[in-house]
């Protein structure tokens, strides 16, 4: 994707900030829903993650692009409709620049639509003063899970984030 469209909203509820992204994908629910849960599947698009992505589980993150590490814990699982993780970026993580550690609650939603798929993040519990960046992040993402799908590989992240940025900085002004 090139340009500047922008996927997702910006908000806040109880004093911390909320990205909302969806995007349609040219995959069926149980697909997409593999490419969310599978390890394997995980790193080709979105980070290493290593642990029990099962209701109840306890799993690490570690996105090299962003140097981000953190932990997590499955929430809900209803394949192939929701999912719900908390996680939690670790304390030398932030201390590379990231944010002071803070719960972040990321929620997926799937709805199959004929041969394709509609897909709902709401990441919530975000630092106000950084929305804009985890919007533009969050995009990143989900564009990466689309070149993925189509069988590509994830784009040139800071290239594209030199893209989305001011979009999303416009944003959160608004």
């Amino acid at each position: 994707m090139t340009g500047t469209s922008v996927l997702g909203t910006l908000g806040s509820a109880d004093g911390a900030g909320v990205v909302r992204i969806e995007d349609r994908y040219d995959t069926d629910i149980d697909d997409l829903w593999s490419a969310l849960i599978d390890p394997r599947r995980l790193a080709r698009w979105y980070g290493e993650i290593e642990g029990d992505l099962r209701r109840g589980g306890q799993f690490t993150v570690c996105l090299e692009a962003a140097d981000l590490h953190a932990v997590g814990q499955v929430d809900v699982c209803e394949p192939p409709r929701r999912l719900q993780v908390t996680t939690r970026e670790t304390d030398e993580s932030a201390q590379n620049g990231g944010a002071r550690p803070f719960d972040q609650l990321t929620e997926a939603t799937l709805t199959a639509d004929g041969g394709q798929t509609v897909l709902v993040l709401e990441i919530r519990g975000l630092p106000l003063g950084k929305l804009a960046a985890y919007g533009a992040g969050w995009q990143i993402h989900a564009e990466n899970l689309a070149a993925y799908l189509a069988g590509g590989k994830p784009g040139d992240t800071a290239a594209r984030w030199a893209e989305l940025a001011p979009a999303y900085q416009q944003l959160a002004v608004d």
